[in-house]
């Protein structure tokens, strides 16, 4: 089986690849359902930008945004909220949305109430101030036990469907980035589904440069297809994504090439694993 496809459907002015374009929900309606034709397994609504120095956006305007989008959209497909703010979940919910996509990895006990999934994401700082400083003495070791501390709070509680994202982008350095993409596999081995976003980001812009002037976010096509596909060969379950129909491809070439779950050799679970899902 493919690794699932998450489509990314931002309904804000200043998202930093796509801002502004689906703001109108009709337009965004239309591009949700496009991004289902393309083979979106889930598509992720965010009335919220969280890239490098966002604002935040009053909670009722966040709301008004996503919920009728949610609505149209969940008849069709998986639908996540991308939010950090309870009511907008909660609203989301009420909508139609499964899943919660949260940044701030402090939403479970609505997913929980909602009878919903959680994603459970690592971020340093906030998106207005992430970028500034981002230091760790062992990026993967840190994130890793981060995302392990939420998510078995998150299973001890009841909440059914637990995922894990390291957060690329969010609070990290290029460097960070590529070490949390090499760790992957230790993520992977805790036994909780990855979930990882590397689309259009801005160190694929300027990694993929070879020092020349950073790629824009609309030339990064190419490393966030060679980025997502790295993530799914590591054992990542779900990517996230802005050009869905090019990932799809990809990770149905990596379906059929990457090998079964480790159990199916003969080993048993990693403690780990055995630790959170208890």
């Amino acid at each position: 089986m493919r690794p699932l496809v998450m489509g990314v459907l931002n309904v804000t002015p200043d998202s930093f690849s796509d801002g502004g374009r689906y703001l109108d929900p009709d337009r965004a309606v239309e591009h949700g359902l496009a991004l289902v034709a393309q083979g979106a397994d889930v598509v992720d609504v965010g009335g919220e930008s969280s890239r490098p120095g966002a604002e935040p956006v009053p909670e009722a305007e966040e709301r008004r945004r996503v919920t009728p989008v949610v609505a149209a959209l969940a008849p069709h497909v998986r639908v996540s909220v991308d939010t950090v703010k309870p009511a907008v979940a909660e609203a989301a919910l009420g909508a139609g949305a499964t899943l919660v996509n949260d940044i701030s990895a402090a939403l479970w006990p609505v997913a929980l109430e909602g009878g919903a999934g959680w994603v459970a994401m690592h971020m340093q700082g906030t998106p207005r101030t992430m970028q500034a400083r981002p230091r760790y003495r062992d990026v993967v070791a840190e994130v890793l036990a981060f995302l392990v501390d939420r998510a078995r709070a998150a299973l001890d509680a009841g909440v059914g469907e637990v995922w894990i994202d390291p957060g690329i982008g969010f609070g990290k350095t290029p460097a960070h980035n590529l070490s949390l993409l090499r760790g992957l596999p230790a993520m992977v081995e805790t036994g909780l589904p990855v979930l990882v976003g590397t689309s259009r980001k801005s160190f694929l812009g300027s990694l993929s440069a070879a020092g020349r002037p950073p790629l824009p976010a609309h030339e990064r096509l190419a490393a966030s297809i060679a980025t997502a596909t790295w993530a799914m060969l590591a054992g990542a379950a779900m990517v996230r994504v802005h050009d869905v129909a090019a990932t799809v491809q990809a990770a149905t070439l990596v379906g059929g090439a990457r090998r079964p779950p480790v159990a199916e050799h003969g080993a048993g679970p990693h403690p780990l694993a055995e630790a959170v899902n208890r």
